[in-house]
């Protein structure tokens, strides 16, 4: 995982937890003591967010020997275990929390953008997320949804243009909002256009979008969009899309189909982190 920002974030997260003082431990545990802990699994899923629990580890103390049995992207089942975690005991029961913290997070995640990406498997839709992640940990949740076999959207602002509905209506339509951006940017720079009916579709083809979303449109309408559509530009699905239903949309015939469930409504996966072995 290559992320400069991932020591800061980790650094970040240890203080929220320790603050001042491990009070419990300090109080409790002998600087001396040393213990072995394994993270074990609880309920299946896919596993996410490895390295980042051993670099927890390693910036509390770069002594602790962090072992792992399994790799990002694998399967998990109840009882699997992940890593073995070597060191002194006080850094084990201080690091412990957040470190599971990021791993049960980030393989919620990896979890559910896998079961949605399987459901649409049979279809030529791909599954993509979106913006809605929990602030600073953007970069993380979205290597979650590509570890569950999902596809990045624009990871902010800056890498990609999409006109919404509230660009459209400042800029006075989408065929002048579409031109004057074009003007601006790089030619090598894809533009995506948000439209709410079939008539606003038609003016983004015509402005002549790269991509074009179709927001919160039911797959009737969506249907219909791919007709007239007829690659003229790749199409986006996105809005109000779960479980339940994703095969209808992907059967539609789309490109793309867009899910902010796949981050804002994750579960974190059921992972444990158990002392197993303590000396002297």
């Amino acid at each position: 995982m290559n992320y400069p920002g991932l020591n800061d974030l980790i650094t970040r997260a240890l203080q929220e937890d320790i603050g001042h003082q491990d009070i419990t431990t300090a109080n409790l545990v002998s600087p001396s003591l040393k213990a072995k802990g394994i993270f074990l699994v609880k309920t299946s899923g896919i596993l996410a967010g490895l390295e980042v629990s051993r670099a927890v580890f390693g910036l509390l103390d770069p002594d602790i020997v962090f072992t792992a049995l399994i790799s990002d992207g694998e399967k998990l089942e109840p009882g699997d275990r992940i890593a073995i975690v070597e060191g002194a005991a006080a850094t084990l029961l201080t690091g412990e929390r957040t470190a599971l913290n990021f791993m049960q997070r980030l393989s919620g995640i990896a979890s559910k953008t896998y079961h949605m990406a399987e459901i649409i498997k049979p279809y030529k839709a791909q599954l993509v997320d979106t913006r809605k992640t929990t602030p600073g940990l953007r970069f993380l949740e979205k290597y979650a949804v590509k570890i569950g076999g999902g596809r990045n959207h624009r990871l902010g602002l800056f890498d990609g243009v999409i006109i919404k509905d509230n660009h459209i209506m400042a800029a006075g339509g989408i065929i002048p909002a579409v031109k004057k951006v074009r003007s601006l940017i790089p030619l090598t720079v894809k533009i995506e256009v948000e439209v709410e009916n079939l008539e606003q579709l038609k003016e983004a083809l015509e402005a002549g979008a790269d991509i074009i979303m179709l927001d919160n449109m039911d797959t009737d309408t969506m249907r219909r969009a791919v007709l007239i559509t007829n690659g003229k530009a790749l199409l986006e699905a996105s809005g109000g899309i779960n479980e339940n239903t994703i095969a209808a949309v992907a059967q539609t015939g789309v490109d793309f189909i867009s899910s902010g469930a796949l981050t804002h409504s994750a579960v974190s996966l059921d992972i444990s982190f158990d002392i197993i072995e303590v000396w002297n």
